[in-house]
């Protein structure tokens, strides 16, 4: 029986190279990346992580050190989803979601990735197998872009042959996000998709408002309108206006995914792995979304979502976004006509640049 040995976790605080607003959240100068590193008695290690806007990584780290670590050692690795299933009921009267949430993502994405790396298979293998390509757009924290820095940064997005772009809004005016999403869609043409995101900023009327306005731009989805625990407001959102509706990434049970394929009458959800209860509780999510026909799609951590958007088929989209992660792993996201390919290397395909992640941290 292959036991879990040890488990160590890191905290990096990687400084971005400017500051990026979004709707709600304010300025981001930073991300969190907590790593979890676990070992077998048989020597075999597995990686995990997760990440924050830059608030909360030591109160997840604590989690993982105080709490998770010592419940897990001695505990068979094979057993992944029952491990986390103990986890959820674990950590539940103070968790259901939020830090133990990010917490027990990180420590089953490493279980994951001793699972493929056991069974020599990589993870688009082991989320479905359908394909190891998937569409991929690029997604900009940049409502504080000027118009023309905006529309310079879109630029740069074509150049990388992406086959979508997403800006965010939710500006005082909702003529200055109309502007915007204007003058994108005459940049991009027609043959380039167009998502906006509002970070949840707006209310339900707004939003309605926001969405027929938005309709004549071709606008392939509308992401967080309002915020994501409202789920009737997304059916009231949705029934307002033909623009498709997008979220997931603030959900992180499964009980809230439930509700959200229930009543928000989404045609995207977004999951991420990192904070909805690791690889596990996303591909319960993308199992729930085949059953109600939703398109699964991704939120962040591209290098890692890669493979699963994959492995459930080559018409879903992932997110490149401005989050680099990718940028410190020996395997940076990869590109081909407009697609992202997964790596076929057993496990979960991302191996950090730990040396660069130690430069990068002490540079904050």
């Amino acid at each position: 029986m292959s036991k879990i040995k040890s488990v160590t976790s890191k905290i990096y605080r990687i400084p971005l190279s400017e500051p990026l607003m979004d709707a709600k959240h304010g300025n981001h100068t930073h991300f969190e990346l907590i790593t979890v590193r676990v070992i077998l008695n048989n020597g075999l290690e597995g990686t995990g992580y997760t990440y924050t806007g830059g608030r909360g990584g030591s109160a997840i780290k604590a989690m993982i050190d105080n709490d998770i670590v010592p419940f897990v050692l001695g505990k068979n690795s094979t057993t992944v989803e029952d491990i986390n299933d103990e986890l959820q009921w674990y950590l539940h009267y103070v968790g259901r979601g939020g830090i133990s949430s990010f917490a027990i993502s990180a420590v089953d994405i490493a279980l994951w990735d001793i699972r493929g790396k056991t069974l020599n298979q990589p993870l688009s293998n082991m989320s479905g197998g359908v394909n190891t390509k998937c569409l991929a757009y690029c997604g900009g924290i940049d409502l504080n872009f000027s118009l023309p820095k905006l529309l310079n940064n879109i630029r740069g997005y074509l150049a990388l042959g992406v086959k979508g772009v997403k800006i965010k809004i939710g500006r005082d005016q909702l003529e200055d996000d109309i502007e915007r999403i204007r003058q994108v869609r005459n940049l991009i043409g027609p043959n380039i998709s167009l998502m906006v995101d509002a970070n949840y900023s707006m209310n339900i009327t707004r939003a309605i408002k926001a969405a027929k306005l938005f309709e004549q731009y071709d606008v392939l989805w509308f992401e967080e309108p309002i915020e994501p625990d409202n789920f009737s407001g997304y059916g009231t959102v949705s029934k307002g206006s033909s623009v498709a509706l997008a979220m997931g990434e603030n959900l992180h049970t499964m009980r809230e995914f439930e509700h959200a394929f229930e009543l928000s009458k989404l045609s995207f959800i977004q999951p991420d792995a990192s904070n909805c209860g690791g690889i596990t509780c996303w591909l319960k999510v993308a199992k729930k979304a085949k059953e109600k026909n939703i398109n699964i799609s991704s939120h962040g951590m591209q290098e890692l979502h890669v493979s699963l958007v994959s492995g459930q088929g080559s018409k879903n989209w992932i997110e490149i976004h401005s989050f680099p992660i990718d940028q410190y792993t020996l395997r940076p996201l990869q590109l081909n006509n407009g697609f992202a390919i997964a790596p076929d290397t057993p496990g979960i395909g991302v191996e950090f640049d730990w040396e660069k992640l130690e430069d990068a941290a002490d540079r904050n």
